[in-house]
């Protein structure tokens, strides 16, 4: 083993340019990192550029590093889809064959039909909607007749929105449980229900921290179920947890923003512990991505990027840190969908005094199969580490 500890940071949908097959998924000309850069006239984020970011491709802003402080390349999904799931899985070594189902014009009626039956509410929204605008159309109507508002997005997601006051935490949950149960039958195949409670009244609607994700299992073990059964630690933090179902994950932390994601990484930073630190940072993708404001995901690029210091100042010369997405959503694309992408690879540790690009990546399994050398724990099925490499 050359590294006690791992931490992997998932930049929720920070694409870095269309990828070979983007236009499969009528992604031509996506580029996230390159169109908020052009929106803004500039990323300022020379952290990042000192890692290396501007020397897998041009940014705008972020100057190229004379001697980068990271091995840098780009990957390209190999899975078929481009959602959350999809996306992590393949990280932790698995491959998706079959895509998992969006329904752009909401979900079929037998679906609704035995919602609206097990729970006794009538059903309102079946259809794709931003979470914040649906709350305020449908809100107060919720509030009066206690119909349960039901959604979805360009995700493979059912949402169920329910104030707390009117349904309570536990009904929501448990009513959400049961969705999942109906959903997971191969006509549905949907990645997640997820739980989505509100408070206030007309006008002052806002959601809670209480949110809840249900997701499917993975269909096979990944580089995480290795690592918990030889006794390492899996430090999951924001919802990593909920993507792979709890499975492989040793420690839960849950996060209500992408700086609160940032605290919890430096709190496990001062942990003692082996194994892997997995942050998911959800705020570019779900506030920004999908709402298509490349200047307000600009300005959470920049803000990530002046915590970074924090975390390589506490860095030890036993700890490896990884930096990558699991999927682009760029800001100024049509529609509000995650766009196919090639996603950056940084890869850093004490002592590099000039990092080198590495060969692209044809799977984003490589960043398991690197985990899982490093471990000396079952390789998965699908990868090619890159931990020689960098070494």
């Amino acid at each position: 083993m050359k590294f006690k500890r791992v931490f992997l940071i998932v930049l929720d949908s920070v694409g870095i340019g269309e990828s070979l097959d983007a236009d499969r998924y009528n992604d031509q000309g996506a580029d996230t990192l390159g169109h908020i850069a052009e929106a803004r006239r500039g990323l300022a984020m020379p952290v990042m550029g000192k890692l290396g970011l501007s020397n897998i491709r041009d940014i705008e802003g972020i100057l190229p590093a004379a001697n980068p402080l990271s091995y840098f390349t780009k990957m390209q999904e190999a899975s078929a889809g481009k959602d959350t799931m999809t996306g992590h899985w393949e990280l932790m070594g698995l491959h998706i064959d079959t895509p998992f189902r969006t329904f752009p014009n909401g979900f079929p009626e037998e679906l609704i039909k035995q919602i609206e039956e097990k729970t006794g509410r009538k059903v309102i929204g079946n259809k794709p909607a931003s979470g914040t605008e649906i709350i305020e159309e449908l809100g107060q109507r919720h509030v009066e007749t206690g119909d349960l508002i039901v959604y979805t997005s360009a995700d493979s997601v059912l949402q169920i929105c329910a104030h707390e006051e009117v349904i309570p935490l536990k009904e929501l949950y448990d009513i959400c449980k049961y969705v999942r149960e109906l959903t997971k039958a191969p006509e549905y195949m949907i990645g997640r229900v997820i739980a989505r409670p509100f408070i206030g009244e007309k006008g002052s609607f806002q959601r809670t921290p209480n949110r809840h994700d249900y997701a499917l299992k993975p269909f096979d073990r990944t580089v995480m179920n290795e690592l918990q059964d030889s006794g390492y630690d899996v430090i999951s933090i924001g919802k990593i947890s909920d993507i792979y179902d709890g499975e492989g994950v040793t420690k839960s932390l849950r996060t209500i923003s992408n700086m609160d994601g940032m605290d919890k990484l430096l709190e496990t930073l001062d942990e003692d512990f082996q194994g892997l630190s997995f942050l998911n940072l959800v705020d570019f993708d779900a506030i920004y991505g999908h709402r298509r404001d490349p200047l307000g995901y600009g300005d959470a690029l920049e803000e990530f990027d002046q915590r970074l210091p924090e975390v390589l100042q506490k860095l030890n010369e036993e700890d490896l840190l990884i930096i990558t997405a699991d999927h682009g959503n760029d800001p100024v694309h049509h529609g509000t969908d995650h766009t196919r992408e090639y996603v950056p690879l940084l890869v850093h540790y004490q002592g590099i005094e000039k990092g080198e690009q590495l060969p692209i990546r044809e799977t984003f399994a490589d960043v398991g199969a690197t985990i899982a050398e490093n471990f000396k724990v079952k390789m998965p099925k699908f990868g090619n580490s890159f931990l020689k490499d960098i070494l």
